[in-house]
């Protein structure tokens, strides 16, 4: 199969990022954002900004019956998800490959419930150091998607031909051999990084040198560690150094997502992280203190908002 159109759903950091690079590659009517009728008419008004460029993409209302994608990104918050897989019906055909870029290790079961999971491959985006303030995005290292079904040691003819895909279109890619892995590595990083970010109100820059909020970081990352060893995941030490070295890269003035919505007085992903991981531990018998502290906190700075 050859991908040739593509929608996305959700202009958060990702979202922009997606449509900015396909919209630079390919046909405006093959690249579709889907939206709704008041965030429409707000985007043609006022514009995406990209390091500062505007791009005014090909906004789809979800009731548009059009031909289906083949390639469709859900690029959502996660209490988002439901009202995006409804709004992305009329995008989904028999032949659609389905990525989820949501944080979270469930989003690709949640959405293979509608549409099947024989149309989902499973995704981790991972390096960038985006920062979007109202609908304006700027960022340094764009990072790159990692893609696949579960095991890759031979690639499927979904996972084929979304890595032609990207290649014609040179965005950073990786299919790992094992992506229930990756998943779990990218769910211990958000766990340290966006809540340890939040609660102490800085930057990457304030957990890529040492101190109490690096330590705090890490400490609630062995915690998804010890969870992964007992559901067979098995994290390691090593994969904590890989996932450090991630986070070395990034621009030290970058926040992640949870800072951001902090930041503008949202509600955060706080379940997704410390509130999955509290309740894994219960499931486990595996003490959770770090997470069930940064859970804390963020409940005590989510009441002022």
């Amino acid at each position: 199969m050859t991908i040739k159109t593509v929608s996305i759903i959700g202009l958060g950091a990702l979202g922009i990022l997606f449509a900015k690079h396909f919209s630079e590659r390919l046909p405006k009517d093959d690249v579709r954002v889907i939206v709704n009728p008041s965030r429409k008419q707000r985007y043609e008004q006022n514009g995406i900004y990209c390091n500062g460029e505007r791009f005014d993409f090909n906004y789809v209302l979800p009731e548009s019956e059009q031909k289906p994608v083949d390639l469709l990104f859900f690029c959502v918050k996660f209490n988002q998800l439901q009202q995006a897989i409804e709004d992305a019906r009329h995008q989904v055909g028999d032949h659609t490959i389905i990525l989820s870029a949501l944080n979270g290790i469930s989003s690709e079961e949640i959405i293979g419930k509608t549409f099947g999971m024989e149309k989902m491959l499973y995704c981790v985006a991972q390096g960038m150091d985006a920062v979007k303030i109202e609908n304006k995005l700027t960022y340094k290292n764009m990072g790159m998607i990692c893609f696949g079904e579960k095991e890759n040691t031979v690639w499927s003819e979904k996972v084929t031909s979304v890595a032609d895909f990207l290649n014609n279109l040179d965005f950073p890619y990786e299919v790992p051999k094992d992506m229930d892995h990756r998943l779990w590595g990218k769910f211990m990083l958000n766990t340290g990084v966006n809540q340890t970010v939040a609660v102490f109100s800085t930057n990457y820059g304030g957990i890529q040198i040492e101190g109490e909020s690096r330590n705090v970081m890490i400490a609630a990352m062995r915690e998804v560690i010890a969870l992964s060893q007992k559901v067979g995941i098995n994290l390691g030490e090593s994969d904590l150094a890989y996932w450090l070295n991630v986070l070395a890269k990034l621009n030290p003035l970058g926040m992640p997502s949870m800072r951001q919505d902090m930041a503008a007085n949202r509600n955060t992903e706080v379940g997704l992280f410390s509130g999955t991981v509290i309740a894994l531990g219960k499931q486990y018998h595996v003490p959770t203190p770090i997470n069930e502290w940064l859970y804390q906190k963020v409940q005590e700075l989510e009441k002022d908002f």
